[in-house]
């Protein structure tokens, strides 16, 4: 059902100390069959389930990502359960929306394209980058729809702030960003402060599984914008109690460079939240 062509090498600059904008640089070449396009509540929607089994695995793509980041995670995840990935509005073939772009217009606006293509939950929710910090607002505003989290290099929910505001970019940053992102894009970036408002005003995930997979190798740059998103990068850990944390011979494209870490931890959680869920009922 799936096949996969080699991912594009990404560029040198894109081990440089800007999390979100070297995350662009990152092409994903890979592609995934059986991609759908449907109308949900009035839009177009891309996206794509496979296999059979709960709780589902839940994939949110990272900023101006496409659903193929997951390319050489997702046929292996859907050999043990149900999947599903999309493309969020103004990405791919989905439509754009004027709706705005925080994560709390985003996570309803996942949840309504879960229930009306028929995925129950509780969920294993999977974010790379800027999902992740979309799926840890998901998993704090709704934590009885979650079985667990893992997190893939996560944005913080203060990225934007400190030394890794927009306005101490360096040029090239902001002219690669500019020029490679769709409106859709910008417009989350610009939204990124009220999502983790949002998710920092909310208690924390727990009882459930959660993993952090971390980049080890953007952690030997030694910039001031590098030393601020790396202690971003560690921080995530305390904002999610209880965690695992990973750390991964990889730069900021987890998914493409070491999918199997990222498969290994999706079922890694799948097993925890499948022995709670048996010894609950058990009671």
């Amino acid at each position: 059902m799936f096949k996969i062509s080699k991912p594009c090498r990404p560029r040198e600059w894109c081990n440089a100390a800007v999390l979100l904008a070297a995350s662009l640089c990152l092409s994903a070449c890979a592609t995934i069959e059986g991609v759908n396009t449907s109308v949900i509540a009035q839009k177009r929607v891309e996206y794509v389930i496979a296999g059979h089994g709960a709780p589902a695995v839940v994939m949110e793509n990272g900023l101006g990502g496409r659903l193929e980041w997951w390319a050489k995670v997702f046929p292996e995840v859907a050999k043990e359960t149900q999947v599903f990935a999309y493309n969020r509005p103004g990405t791919g073939a989905s439509d754009n929306v004027s709706m705005p772009r925080d994560g709390d217009h985003i996570v309803e606006e996942l949840r309504q394209n879960l229930r009306e293509t028929g995925i129950a939950p509780p969920y294993v929710l999977v974010g790379h980058s800027l999902g992740g910090l979309y799926m840890q607002l998901y998993a704090r505003r709704y934590p009885n729809e979650v079985a667990g989290l893992v997190l893939v290099d996560s944005t913080h929910p203060e990225q934007m702030k400190g030394a890794g505001a927009r306005e101490n970019w360096p040029a090239w940053a902001n002219v690669a960003f500019k020029a490679m992102t769709s409106e859709a894009a910008k417009k989350e970036l610009a939204a990124i402060p009220a999502t983790g408002a949002s998710l920092l005003a909310l208690p924390p995930l727990n009882g459930k599984p959660v993993i952090v997979l971390s980049a080890k190798k953007p952690m030997d740059e030694t910039s001031e914008l590098a030393r601020d998103a790396n202690a971003k990068r560690v921080d995530i850990a305390r904002l999610n109690p209880g965690a695992k944390q990973v750390w991964v011979d990889s730069g900021h494209g987890i998914p493409l460079e070491k999918p199997e870490v990222v498969v290994a931890a999706i079922h890694e959680v799948l097993t925890i939240a499948r022995t709670s869920s048996v010894a609950r009922g058990q009671k």
